[in-house]
């Protein structure tokens, strides 16, 4: 058989992971929480459960949940999606964005992704016929150069994917970055797919400007979201796709044959709570004290730090410690110091090597003091 991803690797994530475990090393690598969530969410869960909400959700998801985020994305952005037609509850926000990417591209669509990307998206895109423009970010601050953007542009483009705040890197599009991307979406009648998992994590007093809050994006974007990411929960696999009802008619069309629905008793605990805003509106402040607490303990250092301005991942330049290249780096700390870490080349156009590797701080603080340790000592 021919396959259609024939020299698609292992993710990244799998291969540290693993690693990790196969060296009982310390894992900073895949981005997930080593704490617990919530105790009242999980009671949330089990009354539903008890309640009887085992059987299949609608298709589009549970109706009291499509409502809270659409009150949530109100409160924050000033836009309000319909419920009934313009929110769909999805299987995490991978799932979404293969929908996305399932429902729109056709063979030989051009879809311009910012490198250093998220995983998911090169294979979505090539497995339906798309080709991949890589516009790449450049370290240490991963600015996006938007007359890079525009020259990349052809007549077979079709999309633009942005990822805000953005996983690895750790940084976020300001308001005039959001501006300059809705002039060029509208000027070349392009689509947009916002990936937003991250929109409850930003540092320092910044903002998250949502594509939700430019009413000439919302009319032609996908946004993305994930509660895995903001509730410390990623085993659960539950997001939500935002999208004006033309676009998200074709999205269900996809959906509804993909997963048809997802898991009914988390869907209705969630509705409940977010109903209480203060368990998302406090992340900031309760990753930001994870941030600081860790850059602070790694303040001595050989690494070189320009802290993360969202997500819950630090970029760390070790360009003083070795010129290995970041793999063979993260190779040898995860073998020799018993920490894993990320290599950031492989999310970068043709590889391109910065030299930083991503660290996870979504720790407990114990975790944080003894990786501080290790890394101190390097």
């Amino acid at each position: 058989m021919k396959s259609k991803l024939p020299n698609l690797p292992t993710s990244i994530f799998a291969v540290m992971s693993k690693m990790a475990a196969d060296h009982k090393a310390l894992n900073l690598s895949q981005g997930f929480p080593n704490f617990k969530s919530d105790p009242l969410l999980i009671e949330l869960v089990n009354q539903a459960m008890k309640d009887g909400y085992n059987q299949y959700a609608p298709m589009p998801g549970d109706i009291g949940l499509r409502e809270a985020i659409s009150q949530k994305t109100t409160s924050l952005h000033h836009k309000t999606y319909r419920p009934d037609t313009e929110i769909t509850v999805t299987a995490g926000a991978t799932q979404a964005i293969f929908t996305i990417i399932a429902a729109i591209i056709n063979k030989g669509d051009e879809v311009i992704i910012f490198t250093p990307a998220y995983d998911c998206y090169d294979p979505a895109i090539k497995l339906f016929g798309g080709k991949i423009i890589p516009v790449q970010l450049r370290a240490p601050n991963y600015k996006v150069d938007w007359n890079d953007v525009e020259a990349k542009i052809t007549p077979k483009t079709k999309l633009i994917i942005i990822n805000t705040p953005h996983n690895p890197s750790g940084v976020i599009f300001s308001e005039e970055d959001m501006l300059q991307l809705q002039s060029i979406a509208e000027k070349h009648n392009l689509l947009v797919l916002s990936d937003e998992v991250y929109e409850h994590i930003i540092f320092d007093g910044n903002t998250h400007f949502s594509a939700a809050r430019f009413p000439a994006l919302v009319s032609r974007c996908f946004i993305t979201a994930s509660f895995g990411k903001t509730f410390h929960n990623t085993g659960w696999k539950m997001g939500y796709c935002l999208a004006p009802e033309y676009l998200m008619k074709e999205f269900k069309k996809v959906h509804q044959f993909n997963v048809f629905s997802v898991n009914s008793p988390m869907q209705r605990a969630l509705g409940d709570y977010l109903a209480t805003p203060d368990h998302y509106l406090g992340l900031s402040a309760f990753y930001q004290q994870k941030r600081d607490l860790f850059i602070h303990l790694i303040k001595d250092s050989k690494f070189k730090i320009i802290p993360s301005k969202g997500t819950y991942f630090q970029m760390l330049d070790f360009s003083e410690i070795s010129q290995e290249s970041d793999i063979t780096f993260t190779e040898r700390l995860t073998k020799e110091q018993k920490i894993a870490t990320i290599p950031t080349s492989v999310f970068n156009a043709n590889n391109e090597d910065f030299k930083q590797i991503r660290v996870c701080f979504a720790k407990t603080e114990e975790t944080l003091v003894s990786a501080a340790n290790i890394l101190n000592a390097i």
